[in-house]
């Protein structure tokens, strides 16, 4: 099997130059349908890795009980209220996600959302509605584990960013070829996967790549969030699937490296990561 990896040079080839007379609208309208009650941070990392990583404009709905929270930590992006059940993401925040769909070059779903019938409804609407690529990660790919043929049955890029629990609740077997493993779990639900992990594996189930970026210093919560936001941003910026994928977890990754070798391992943060990212997008 040949692995791909890419390095620095090949990620900045990929990244879609900027026309001088470009507005925001140029560069990606994204929305991101995360958090819960408890779970504020998720929401806000993966809208920050979004702008980092290029995103013109991004749109954060949550359920109406942290929305305060939300506006308070963060300037950027557009934050607005949706309807709830228990401090989850109810069905009847439809009608205005729905509303804002059409506008949208891509769609993140899943950090910190939890699990509920709401939470459930909402990412099965986005999903057969919505008309262009979508991520899901975390809770939005926990939510689908009964009921992958969602995501079989689109007709439109889906990508998933599960790590070893999320993705054997999925169905994924990890087998002693992870590359291989990967490959066809991708191929027979017809997705993206981003397994995360040492040496992430990238695949559409016909290429492959081997993510050489990353360190243990990682491994904490929220990084997983970042790297949700920046793919996303990446694909709403026109970068093919699993391109966008691939140059998402090298920056991911190359992000952390950064942060351990100035801040060392141990007390490096996800927050960390997204000061850093822009040295790598220049």
């Amino acid at each position: 099997m040949n692995l791909k990896q890419l390095d620095h040079g090949q990620v900045l080839s990929i990244l879609p130059d900027r026309d001088p007379e470009a507005h925001k609208g140029n560069f990606g309208k994204i929305l991101l349908l995360c958090g819960s009650r408890g779970y504020t941070g998720a929401g806000a990392l993966a809208a920050m890795g979004a702008l980092r990583a290029g995103a013109g404009l991004v749109y954060l709905g949550v359920p109406e009980s942290i929305y305060a929270i939300e506006a308070v930590k963060l300037t950027e992006p557009v934050v607005f209220p949706l309807p709830e059940t228990d401090g989850k993401l109810s069905a009847g925040a439809l009608p205005a996600i729905l509303e804002r769909l059409p506008g949208m070059d891509a769609v993140l779903l899943g950090p910190g959302m939890g699990c509920s019938e709401g939470t459930y409804s909402v990412v099965k609407t986005v999903l057969q509605r919505f008309s262009g690529p979508v991520v899901l990660d975390a809770d939005g790919i926990n939510v689908l584990s009964p009921h992958m043929d969602i995501v079989r049955e689109r007709h439109f890029p889906t990508i998933l960013t599960p790590h070893a629990g999320e993705y054997a609740r999925i169905g994924g077997v990890i087998g002693q070829d992870r590359a291989a493993s990967a490959m066809g779990f991708a191929s027979e639900n017809g997705c993206v996967l981003v397994l995360k992990g040492h040496g992430t594996i990238i695949t559409d189930g016909k290429a492959c790549y081997l993510n050489p970026t990353g360190n243990p210093g990682m491994a904490v919560g929220g990084s997983g969030d970042v790297l949700a936001g920046i793919i996303t941003a990446l694909l709403g910026q026109g970068i093919e699937p699993l391109t966008a994928a691939a140059c998402g977890a090298w920056l991911h990754g190359a992000a952390g490296d950064i942060c351990a070798r100035e801040i060392g391992q141990y007390g490096m943060l996800p927050g960390d990561m997204l000061e850093v990212l822009p040295r790598l997008m220049k």
